[in-house]
């Protein structure tokens, strides 16, 4: 199944990991990440001006929305930036796994609609299960669950009745009963097995649209897929680059879909032979998304 659709290049860059595209509503700003340089980029597309980016002494995994600016889990813990940016950041939380013998940075996260900054982190090895997800809320940072790889995929239902989650070593996508008012979780099931449904690649960052279609983006699979509410696959759409890592609804309407991508992994023939890969890329989007949360922290 693969379904036609105009893919572009939003902005040409060389990004090693992109990740963690983020729409500020408010801004009418998309903001993203690349974990390995340590840079937080900000674009308006109806500015049509280069992004601004800021530098981090650190890899830095996912951003989330704040009243002052954004939140970002970096590789040592969780910080505050201020927008316009002054150069200052503000320390919330420490990383355990970082200070410890583990060395796991953060990874993919984002908020739910309490206000709650989930992030996850990833084993240093990429391989081990010594990875665990986190709720950073009031200041407090609580591990929810452990044992995991490589957390990815963290979304949330437009009932806020299911919260969804990937490790992606597992290749299976996890859909949890979650209460939204105290941020609790039920027993996951799987929802989505990309074995069973013969897709390529790992379940890498994901969005849930106005429908309650989950989208998530294959790395290693050179697409994006979008699944039902009830985890039947329903497209397929195959990009121009391999590393495609997460996806973010934006545009006045938030009927646009970004799309980060990697270089990472690629050989200098592979980036010959796919030249869009490390760029962000944007293609229309059959329904809007949804506005992401604002972190109370």
């Amino acid at each position: 199944m693969v379904t036609e659709t105009r893919v572009q290049v939003a902005v040409e860059l060389d990004m090693s990991l992109g990740e963690s595209p983020l729409w500020s509503v408010a801004r009418q700003t998309l903001h993203w990440v690349d974990i390995n340089h340590g840079v937080i980029h900000a674009w308006q597309p109806d500015r049509h001006a280069a992004p601004s980016r800021i530098e981090l002494d650190e890899k830095v995994g996912c951003i989330a929305l704040c009243e002052e600016g954004l939140l970002a889990a970096t590789a040592s813990g969780i910080i505050r930036l201020r927008l316009p940016f002054d150069g200052r950041t503000e320390r919330l939380a420490d990383n355990p796994e970082w200070h410890d013998e583990k060395g796991n940075r953060f990874n993919d996260g984002r908020c739910d609609a309490a206000g709650r900054f989930w992030a996850g982190t990833i084993a240093a090895d990429e391989d081990t299960p010594s990875a665990a997800l986190y709720c950073f809320e009031g200041r407090e940072l609580v591990q929810r669950w452990s044992g995991l790889g490589i957390a990815n995929g963290l979304a949330f239902s437009p009932d806020r009745r299911w919260l969804y989650h990937t490790d992606s070593l597992t290749r299976r996508i996890l859909r949890y009963p979650f209460d939204m008012e105290t941020g609790c979780t039920g027993e996951p099931r799987v929802w989505a097995d990309l074995d069973a449904l013969g897709l390529p690649g790992v379940p890498d960052g994901a969005a849930v649209d106005s429908e309650g279609c989950y989208w998530s983006a294959l790395y290693g699979g050179g697409r994006i897929v979008r699944f039902s509410p009830e985890g039947r696959l329903e497209a397929s759409f195959e990009l121009p680059c391999p590393h495609p890592t997460m996806v973010a609804f934006g545009g006045p309407d938030l009927r646009t879909l970004y799309i980060t991508t990697a270089t990472q992994h690629l050989n200098d023939e592979e980036r010959k032979r796919w030249p869009d890969a490390g760029s962000l890329l944007r293609m229309p989007a059959p329904v809007a998304g949804l506005a992401e949360p604002v972190a109370t922290s």
